[in-house]
C-alpha cells in the first residue's frame, strides 16, 4: 500500500519514544510493529479498529478500546484508532439495524419486531434526541446484545482479509510495473 502516504501523517519511531506522554507508559507503546507500516500490522490495526468501531459509546470510548487491541494483537495503533470513525451519527442506526438482524438470525428468533426509530424521535427537540435514541436502543434488547458483537467479530475478520488482498494486489501490481520497465528494448519515454 501506499506507505509514503501514510508516512506523512505517522509519527517517526524517534519522535514517539521521544514523547513525554507516551513515556509513562513505559515498554507498551515501544513494540515496533504498533508503528510500523506493513502488511500483518496495518491489517490487524484496521481490524482492531473496525471491531472498537463498534462498542457503544463515544469516540473517546471506541478510540480507547482500538488502542488497547492494538496494543494487545501488537498491530498498528494510529490505524486502529482512526478505522474506528466509521461509526459515526450517520452510520450508527444502519450498523445497529444489521446488527440487530443479524442478532435475530443468531437467535433463530424471528417473532421480534424492531420499535420505529423515527416515531420514537418525532416532535423531540435536539436535546431530548439523545435520550430518545437511547430508549430506541435499550428498547431492541437482546438481539441487539447478540448481534453487535457478532457484526463487530464479522466487520474486522471482513476488514481484515480485505487489506491483506487489497496490499497483496498493490504490491504484486508494482512488481509487474517494475519488472516490466526493466525490459530490454521497452521505451521509458
Amino acid at each position: 500500500m501506499p506507505r509514503k502516504f501514510f508516512r506523512r501523517y505517522l509519527p517517526s519511531h524517534a519522535t514517539v519514544h521521544e514523547n513525554r506522554y507516551v513515556a509513562r507508559f513505559g515498554s507498551f507503546l515501544h513494540h515496533h510493529n504498533l508503528w510500523h507500516l506493513h502488511r500483518r500490522s496495518v491489517a490487524g490495526g484496521f481490524a482492531a479498529g473496525m471491531f472498537a468501531g463498534l462498542i457503544p459509546g463515544s469516540n473517546p470510548v471506541q478510540f480507547t478500546a482500538a488502542a488497547f487491541l492494538a496494543i494487545a494483537f501488537r498491530v498498528n495503533l494510529p490505524i486502529a484508532v482512526i478505522v474506528t470513525l466509521y461509526s459515526n451519527p450517520l452510520t450508527v442506526v444502519p450498523l445497529y439495524y444489521m446488527a440487530f438482524r443479524l442478532g435475530q438470525v443468531a437467535l433463530m428468533d424471528n417473532s421480534a419486531a424492531m420499535p420505529d426509530f423515527a416515531f420514537s424521535l418525532e416532535g423531540k427537540g435536539f436535546a431530548d434526541w439523545l435520550p430518545a435514541a437511547l430508549n430506541w436502543l435499550t428498547s431492541i434488547g437482546k438481539p441487539l446484545l447478540i448481534g453487535l458483537p457478532l457484526l463487530a467479530l464479522l466487520l474486522s475478520a471482513i476488514g481484515y482479509i480485505f487489506v491483506r488482498v487489497a496490499w497483496r494486489w498493490y504490491a504484486i501490481r508494482k512488481w509487474r510495473r517494475r519488472k516490466a520497465a526493466r525490459q530490454p528494448g521497452r521505451n521509458l519515454t
